[in-house]
Protein backbone atom coordinates (compact mmCIF):
# COMPACT_ATOMS: atom_id res chain seq x y z
CA UNK A 1 0.00 0.00 0.00
CA UNK A 2 1.41 3.37 -1.06
CA UNK A 3 0.56 6.80 0.30
CA UNK A 4 -0.10 9.16 -2.60
CA UNK A 5 -0.82 12.90 -2.51
CA UNK A 6 -2.79 14.11 -5.53
CA UNK A 7 -3.25 17.80 -6.22
CA UNK A 8 -5.90 19.09 -8.62
CA UNK A 9 -5.81 22.67 -9.91
CA UNK A 10 -8.67 25.04 -10.62
CA UNK A 11 -9.34 23.91 -14.19
CA UNK A 12 -9.47 20.28 -13.02
CA UNK A 13 -12.33 21.11 -10.61
CA UNK A 14 -13.88 23.88 -12.72
CA UNK A 15 -17.46 22.55 -12.64
CA UNK A 16 -19.56 19.69 -11.28
CA UNK A 17 -18.67 17.26 -14.09
CA UNK A 18 -14.95 17.95 -13.68
CA UNK A 19 -15.22 17.39 -9.94
CA UNK A 20 -16.86 14.03 -10.73
CA UNK A 21 -13.94 13.28 -13.05
CA UNK A 22 -11.50 14.03 -10.21
CA UNK A 23 -13.49 11.77 -7.88
CA UNK A 24 -13.37 8.95 -10.44
CA UNK A 25 -9.60 9.29 -10.76
CA UNK A 26 -9.19 9.30 -6.97
CA UNK A 27 -11.40 6.20 -6.73
CA UNK A 28 -9.16 4.42 -9.28
CA UNK A 29 -6.15 5.18 -7.07
CA UNK A 30 -7.96 3.94 -3.95
CA UNK A 31 -9.14 0.78 -5.73
CA UNK A 32 -5.48 0.06 -6.54
CA UNK A 33 -4.96 -0.33 -2.77
CA UNK A 34 -3.45 3.09 -2.03
CA UNK A 35 -4.05 5.64 0.69
CA UNK A 36 -4.83 9.02 -0.87
CA UNK A 37 -4.71 12.64 0.25
CA UNK A 38 -6.28 14.99 -2.29
CA UNK A 39 -5.33 18.68 -2.33
CA UNK A 40 -7.62 20.95 -4.34
CA UNK A 41 -7.64 24.54 -5.53
CA UNK A 42 -10.64 26.83 -5.89
CA UNK A 43 -12.66 26.27 -9.05
CA UNK A 44 -11.20 28.02 -12.09
CA UNK A 45 -12.16 31.69 -12.09
CA UNK A 46 -13.46 31.79 -8.51
CA UNK A 47 -10.37 33.44 -6.99
CA UNK A 48 -10.29 36.10 -9.71
CA UNK A 49 -13.99 36.76 -9.21
CA UNK A 50 -13.52 37.22 -5.47
CA UNK A 51 -10.57 39.56 -6.02
CA UNK A 52 -12.62 41.61 -8.50
CA UNK A 53 -15.47 41.94 -6.00
CA UNK A 54 -13.08 43.06 -3.29
CA UNK A 55 -11.41 45.67 -5.51
CA UNK A 56 -14.79 46.96 -6.65
CA UNK A 57 -15.37 47.92 -3.03
CA UNK A 58 -11.81 49.04 -2.26
CA UNK A 59 -8.95 49.31 -4.82
CA UNK A 60 -6.48 48.32 -2.08
CA UNK A 61 -8.40 45.97 0.24
CA UNK A 62 -7.11 45.00 3.66
CA UNK A 63 -4.93 41.91 3.33
CA UNK A 64 -6.34 40.14 6.39
CA UNK A 65 -9.84 40.44 4.98
CA UNK A 66 -8.58 39.24 1.59
CA UNK A 67 -7.36 36.05 3.23
CA UNK A 68 -10.76 35.55 4.88
CA UNK A 69 -12.39 36.04 1.48
CA UNK A 70 -10.06 34.01 -0.73
CA UNK A 71 -9.99 30.97 1.56
CA UNK A 72 -13.67 30.44 0.72
CA UNK A 73 -12.87 29.15 -2.79
CA UNK A 74 -10.94 26.07 -1.65
CA UNK A 75 -13.41 25.29 1.13
CA UNK A 76 -16.18 25.05 -1.45
CA UNK A 77 -14.12 22.62 -3.53
CA UNK A 78 -13.15 20.26 -0.68
CA UNK A 79 -16.77 19.85 0.35
CA UNK A 80 -17.97 19.23 -3.22
CA UNK A 81 -15.16 16.75 -3.90
CA UNK A 82 -15.93 14.83 -0.70
CA UNK A 83 -19.60 14.71 -1.70
CA UNK A 84 -18.67 13.35 -5.15
CA UNK A 85 -16.60 10.59 -3.55
CA UNK A 86 -19.40 9.74 -1.13
CA UNK A 87 -21.75 9.32 -4.10
CA UNK A 88 -19.28 6.76 -5.54
CA UNK A 89 -19.13 4.81 -2.28
CA UNK A 90 -15.68 6.11 -1.27
CA UNK A 91 -15.37 7.26 2.37
CA UNK A 92 -13.90 10.76 2.44
CA UNK A 93 -13.40 13.64 4.85
CA UNK A 94 -12.63 17.27 4.01
CA UNK A 95 -10.14 19.34 5.99
CA UNK A 96 -9.17 23.01 5.89
CA UNK A 97 -5.55 24.09 6.09
CA UNK A 98 -5.96 24.95 9.76
CA UNK A 99 -7.51 21.55 10.53
CA UNK A 100 -4.54 19.90 8.83
CA UNK A 101 -2.20 21.77 11.17
CA UNK A 102 -0.60 23.95 8.50
CA UNK A 103 0.95 26.67 10.67
CA UNK A 104 2.19 29.81 8.93
CA UNK A 105 3.58 33.21 9.76
CA UNK A 106 1.23 36.18 9.78
CA UNK A 107 2.08 37.68 6.38
CA UNK A 108 -1.41 37.85 4.92
CA UNK A 109 -1.88 36.93 1.22
CA UNK A 110 1.70 35.56 1.00
CA UNK A 111 2.24 33.58 4.22
CA UNK A 112 5.09 31.13 4.62
CA UNK A 113 4.71 27.70 6.20
CA UNK A 114 6.42 27.26 9.56
CA UNK A 115 5.33 23.73 10.43
CA UNK A 116 2.78 21.04 9.62
CA UNK A 117 1.36 18.66 12.22
CA UNK A 118 -1.03 16.97 9.82
CA UNK A 119 -3.90 17.18 12.30
CA UNK A 120 -5.91 13.95 12.18
CA UNK A 121 -5.06 13.13 8.55
CA UNK A 122 -3.11 9.96 9.40
CA UNK A 123 -5.95 8.74 11.62
CA UNK A 124 -8.48 9.37 8.85
CA UNK A 125 -6.30 7.50 6.32
CA UNK A 126 -5.91 4.56 8.68
CA UNK A 127 -9.70 4.50 9.05
CA UNK A 128 -9.93 3.92 5.31
CA UNK A 129 -10.92 7.42 4.26
CA UNK A 130 -9.65 9.70 1.53
CA UNK A 131 -8.72 13.09 2.99
CA UNK A 132 -9.60 16.15 0.89
CA UNK A 133 -7.40 19.10 1.89
CA UNK A 134 -7.99 22.74 1.03
CA UNK A 135 -4.88 24.01 -0.70
CA UNK A 136 -3.54 27.57 -0.59
CA UNK A 137 -4.38 28.18 3.06
CA UNK A 138 -3.18 27.78 6.62
CA UNK A 139 -3.44 29.40 10.02
CA UNK A 140 -1.18 31.61 12.11
CA UNK A 141 -0.27 30.89 15.73
CA UNK A 142 -3.06 33.25 16.81
CA UNK A 143 -5.64 31.45 14.67
CA UNK A 144 -5.76 33.97 11.84
CA UNK A 145 -6.67 32.56 8.42
CA UNK A 146 -3.73 32.96 6.04
CA UNK A 147 -3.14 32.20 2.37
CA UNK A 148 0.06 31.16 0.66
CA UNK A 149 -0.03 33.34 -2.46
CA UNK A 150 -0.88 32.54 -6.06
CA UNK A 151 -0.30 28.87 -6.83
CA UNK A 152 -0.26 28.10 -3.11
CA UNK A 153 -2.14 24.82 -3.57
CA UNK A 154 1.02 23.38 -5.15
CA UNK A 155 2.90 24.29 -1.99
CA UNK A 156 0.17 22.76 0.20
CA UNK A 157 0.43 19.49 -1.72
CA UNK A 158 4.23 19.28 -1.60
CA UNK A 159 4.28 20.28 2.08
CA UNK A 160 1.70 17.71 3.18
CA UNK A 161 3.50 15.06 1.11
CA UNK A 162 6.71 15.89 2.99
CA UNK A 163 4.97 15.90 6.38
CA UNK A 164 3.27 12.53 5.78
CA UNK A 165 6.32 11.03 4.03
CA UNK A 166 4.19 10.19 1.00
CA UNK A 167 5.61 7.87 -1.65
CA UNK A 168 4.90 10.39 -4.41
CA UNK A 169 3.07 13.65 -5.00
CA UNK A 170 1.13 13.92 -8.25
CA UNK A 171 0.36 17.43 -9.50
CA UNK A 172 -2.64 17.24 -11.83
CA UNK A 173 -3.22 20.22 -14.09
CA UNK A 174 -4.55 21.11 -17.54
CA UNK A 175 -1.28 20.16 -19.25
CA UNK A 176 0.21 16.67 -19.24
CA UNK A 177 3.70 17.55 -18.12
CA UNK A 178 6.50 20.11 -18.28
CA UNK A 179 7.26 21.26 -21.81
CA UNK A 180 10.26 22.97 -23.37
CA UNK A 181 7.96 26.01 -23.76
CA UNK A 182 4.29 26.86 -23.33
CA UNK A 183 2.53 24.72 -26.02
CA UNK A 184 -0.02 27.50 -26.49
CA UNK A 185 2.83 29.73 -27.73
CA UNK A 186 5.02 27.06 -29.34
CA UNK A 187 2.77 24.29 -30.73
CA UNK A 188 5.70 21.92 -31.37
CA UNK A 189 7.13 22.23 -27.85
CA UNK A 190 8.40 18.91 -26.48
CA UNK A 191 7.30 17.27 -23.22
CA UNK A 192 10.16 16.40 -20.88
CA UNK A 193 10.23 12.96 -19.23
CA UNK A 194 12.29 14.22 -16.30
CA UNK A 195 13.65 17.52 -15.08
CA UNK A 196 15.79 18.47 -12.09
CA UNK A 197 14.50 20.40 -9.10
CA UNK A 198 16.94 23.19 -9.93
CA UNK A 199 15.75 23.55 -13.52
CA UNK A 200 12.09 23.33 -12.50
CA UNK A 201 12.68 26.01 -9.85
CA UNK A 202 14.28 28.35 -12.37
CA UNK A 203 11.46 27.78 -14.87
CA UNK A 204 8.80 28.35 -12.21
CA UNK A 205 10.45 31.54 -10.96
CA UNK A 206 10.81 32.73 -14.56
CA UNK A 207 7.11 32.60 -15.36
CA UNK A 208 6.27 28.98 -16.14
CA UNK A 209 2.70 28.47 -14.90
CA UNK A 210 3.06 24.73 -14.33
CA UNK A 211 4.27 24.95 -10.71
CA UNK A 212 4.63 27.57 -8.01
CA UNK A 213 8.34 28.25 -7.42
CA UNK A 214 8.04 28.03 -3.62
CA UNK A 215 6.51 24.56 -4.01
CA UNK A 216 9.48 23.40 -6.09
CA UNK A 217 11.89 24.90 -3.56
CA UNK A 218 10.09 23.04 -0.74
CA UNK A 219 10.20 19.77 -2.72
CA UNK A 220 13.94 20.14 -3.30
CA UNK A 221 14.59 20.91 0.36
CA UNK A 222 12.70 17.87 1.63
CA UNK A 223 13.37 15.49 -1.26
CA UNK A 224 9.74 15.16 -2.37
CA UNK A 225 9.65 13.49 -5.80
CA UNK A 226 6.65 14.75 -7.74
CA UNK A 227 5.06 14.22 -11.12
CA UNK A 228 3.30 16.86 -13.22
CA UNK A 229 0.51 15.25 -15.26
CA UNK A 230 -2.91 15.93 -16.79
CA UNK A 231 -6.20 15.36 -15.01
CA UNK A 232 -7.88 14.87 -18.41
CA UNK A 233 -5.92 11.81 -19.63
CA UNK A 234 -3.78 8.98 -18.26
CA UNK A 235 -0.57 9.80 -20.12
CA UNK A 236 2.68 9.67 -18.14
CA UNK A 237 3.74 13.11 -16.96
CA UNK A 238 7.08 14.72 -16.11
CA UNK A 239 8.99 13.50 -13.05
CA UNK A 240 10.79 16.21 -11.06
CA UNK A 241 13.70 14.91 -8.97
CA UNK A 242 17.34 15.37 -8.08
CA UNK A 243 19.70 16.18 -10.94
CA UNK A 244 21.17 13.19 -12.78
CA UNK A 245 24.54 13.21 -14.58
CA UNK A 246 22.90 12.72 -17.99
CA UNK A 247 20.94 15.96 -17.61
CA UNK A 248 24.08 18.02 -18.31
CA UNK A 249 24.13 16.70 -21.88
CA UNK A 250 21.19 18.98 -22.68
CA UNK A 251 22.33 22.60 -22.80
CA UNK A 252 18.91 24.26 -22.54
CA UNK A 253 15.91 22.41 -21.13
CA UNK A 254 13.24 25.04 -21.64
CA UNK A 255 12.12 28.59 -22.34
CA UNK A 256 9.86 30.45 -19.90
CA UNK A 257 7.85 33.63 -20.31
CA UNK A 258 6.64 35.96 -17.57
CA UNK A 259 4.37 38.80 -18.68
CA UNK A 260 3.53 39.75 -15.10
CA UNK A 261 6.52 42.08 -14.64
CA UNK A 262 6.93 45.79 -13.99
CA UNK A 263 10.09 47.79 -14.56
CA UNK A 264 10.69 50.63 -12.10
CA UNK A 265 13.26 53.33 -12.87
CA UNK A 266 14.41 55.56 -10.01
CA UNK A 267 16.11 58.63 -11.47
CA UNK A 268 18.92 60.85 -10.25
CA UNK A 269 19.90 58.98 -7.11
CA UNK A 270 22.92 60.25 -5.16
CA UNK A 271 25.90 58.31 -6.50
CA UNK A 272 27.53 57.39 -3.20
CA UNK A 273 28.00 54.26 -1.03
CA UNK A 274 24.88 53.20 0.88
CA UNK A 275 22.24 54.71 -1.40
CA UNK A 276 21.32 51.39 -3.03
CA UNK A 277 21.29 49.67 0.35
CA UNK A 278 18.82 52.20 1.77
CA UNK A 279 16.59 52.01 -1.30
CA UNK A 280 16.33 48.24 -1.24
CA UNK A 281 15.94 48.15 2.52
CA UNK A 282 12.81 50.24 2.04
CA UNK A 283 11.59 47.83 -0.65
CA UNK A 284 12.34 44.82 1.57
CA UNK A 285 10.32 46.35 4.41
CA UNK A 286 7.37 46.48 2.01
CA UNK A 287 7.83 42.70 1.51
CA UNK A 288 8.49 43.09 -2.22
CA UNK A 289 10.81 40.70 -4.05
CA UNK A 290 13.08 42.29 -6.65
CA UNK A 291 14.22 40.41 -9.74
CA UNK A 292 16.52 42.18 -12.21
CA UNK A 293 18.62 45.15 -11.03
CA UNK A 294 20.70 47.50 -13.19
CA UNK A 295 22.46 50.71 -12.08
CA UNK A 296 24.00 52.97 -14.68
CA UNK A 297 27.37 54.66 -14.31
CA UNK A 298 27.02 57.78 -12.21
CA UNK A 299 27.62 61.21 -13.69
CA UNK A 300 27.80 64.53 -11.87
CA UNK A 301 27.12 62.78 -8.59
CA UNK A 302 23.85 61.18 -9.76
CA UNK A 303 22.84 57.73 -11.06
CA UNK A 304 19.71 55.90 -12.16
CA UNK A 305 18.55 52.57 -10.71
CA UNK A 306 16.35 50.18 -12.69
CA UNK A 307 14.77 47.04 -11.22
CA UNK A 308 11.84 44.73 -11.88
CA UNK A 309 9.11 43.39 -9.61
CA UNK A 310 6.01 41.25 -10.08
CA UNK A 311 3.15 43.37 -11.40
CA UNK A 312 1.03 42.54 -8.35
CA UNK A 313 3.72 44.15 -6.18
CA UNK A 314 3.93 47.41 -8.17
CA UNK A 315 1.82 49.47 -5.78
CA UNK A 316 3.81 48.39 -2.71
CA UNK A 317 7.10 48.93 -4.55
CA UNK A 318 6.11 52.45 -5.56
CA UNK A 319 5.12 53.23 -1.98
CA UNK A 320 8.47 51.90 -0.79
CA UNK A 321 10.38 54.15 -3.21
CA UNK A 322 8.27 57.13 -2.12
CA UNK A 323 9.06 56.30 1.53
CA UNK A 324 12.76 56.12 0.66
CA UNK A 325 12.68 59.72 -0.55
CA UNK A 326 10.34 60.69 2.28
CA UNK A 327 12.98 59.59 4.80
CA UNK A 328 15.08 62.57 3.77
CA UNK A 329 17.13 61.08 0.94
CA UNK A 330 18.28 63.89 -1.32
CA UNK A 331 18.01 63.80 -5.08
CA UNK A 332 15.32 64.24 -7.71
CA UNK A 333 12.48 62.37 -6.01
CA UNK A 334 10.86 60.88 -9.07
CA UNK A 335 10.47 57.43 -10.56
CA UNK A 336 8.55 55.72 -13.31
CA UNK A 337 6.97 52.30 -13.79
CA UNK A 338 6.04 50.45 -16.98
CA UNK A 339 5.16 46.90 -18.00
CA UNK A 340 7.79 44.57 -19.41
CA UNK A 341 8.00 40.86 -20.23
CA UNK A 342 10.75 38.52 -19.08
CA UNK A 343 11.94 35.63 -21.26
CA UNK A 344 14.33 33.07 -19.76
CA UNK A 345 16.27 30.03 -20.91
CA UNK A 346 17.08 27.35 -18.33
CA UNK A 347 19.35 24.30 -18.35
CA UNK A 348 21.86 22.60 -16.06
CA UNK A 349 24.02 22.01 -19.15
CA UNK A 350 24.72 25.74 -19.29
CA UNK A 351 27.31 25.19 -16.56
CA UNK A 352 29.57 23.28 -18.92
CA UNK A 353 28.76 24.68 -22.36
CA UNK A 354 29.92 27.99 -23.85
CA UNK A 355 28.24 30.31 -26.34
CA UNK A 356 24.75 30.06 -24.85
CA UNK A 357 24.36 33.79 -24.23
CA UNK A 358 25.71 34.61 -27.69
CA UNK A 359 23.14 32.32 -29.36
CA UNK A 360 20.32 33.79 -27.26
CA UNK A 361 21.21 37.39 -28.11
CA UNK A 362 21.82 36.59 -31.78
CA UNK A 363 18.41 34.91 -32.12
CA UNK A 364 16.63 37.95 -30.66
CA UNK A 365 18.63 40.36 -32.79
CA UNK A 366 17.77 38.45 -35.97
CA UNK A 367 14.09 38.91 -35.12
CA UNK A 368 14.52 42.63 -34.43
CA UNK A 369 13.72 42.25 -30.73
CA UNK A 370 15.44 44.74 -28.45
CA UNK A 371 16.79 43.68 -25.04
CA UNK A 372 16.16 46.13 -22.21
CA UNK A 373 17.64 44.28 -19.22
CA UNK A 374 19.69 41.12 -18.68
CA UNK A 375 20.20 38.92 -15.63
CA UNK A 376 21.94 35.56 -15.25
CA UNK A 377 22.44 32.70 -12.83
CA UNK A 378 24.51 29.54 -13.18
CA UNK A 379 21.79 27.76 -15.17
CA UNK A 380 19.58 30.62 -16.41
CA UNK A 381 19.71 33.72 -18.60
CA UNK A 382 16.79 36.16 -18.49
CA UNK A 383 16.10 39.17 -20.68
CA UNK A 384 13.49 41.89 -20.29
CA UNK A 385 11.77 42.94 -23.52
CA UNK A 386 8.68 44.82 -24.68
CA UNK A 387 5.48 42.85 -23.90
CA UNK A 388 4.40 42.99 -27.55
CA UNK A 389 7.54 41.06 -28.55
CA UNK A 390 7.22 38.39 -25.83
CA UNK A 391 5.59 35.46 -27.61
CA UNK A 392 7.61 35.90 -30.79
CA UNK A 393 10.77 35.94 -28.66
CA UNK A 394 9.83 32.59 -27.10
CA UNK A 395 9.28 31.02 -30.53
CA UNK A 396 12.54 32.41 -31.92
CA UNK A 397 14.60 31.23 -28.94
CA UNK A 398 12.92 27.83 -28.87
CA UNK A 399 13.87 27.28 -32.51
CA UNK A 400 17.42 28.61 -32.07
CA UNK A 401 18.16 26.00 -29.39
CA UNK A 402 16.49 23.17 -31.37
CA UNK A 403 13.97 22.36 -28.65
CA UNK A 404 11.20 21.31 -31.03
CA UNK A 405 9.50 17.93 -30.77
Amino acid sequence: MALIVQKFGGTSVGDVERIRNVARRVKETVDANNQVVVVVSARSGVTNELIARAKALNPHPDEREMDMLLSVGEQETIALTAMALHAMGVPAASRTGAQAGILTDIRHTRARIRSISGGDISAQLNAGKVVILAGFQGSSETGQVTTLGRGGSDLSAIAIAAALKADICQIYTDVDGVYTADPRIVPNARKLKTISYEEMLELASSGSKVMQNRAVEFAQKFGVIFEVRSSFNHNPGTIVKEEAASMEDVVVSGVALDKNQTRIVVSDLPDRPGTAAKLFQSIAKADVSVDMIVQNIGRKGLANMTFTVARDDTFRAEQAVANFFGDGEKGAAHFSADDIAKVSIVGVGMRTHTGVAAKLFESLASAGINIQLISTSEIKISVAIAPDDAEEAVRVIHKAFALED
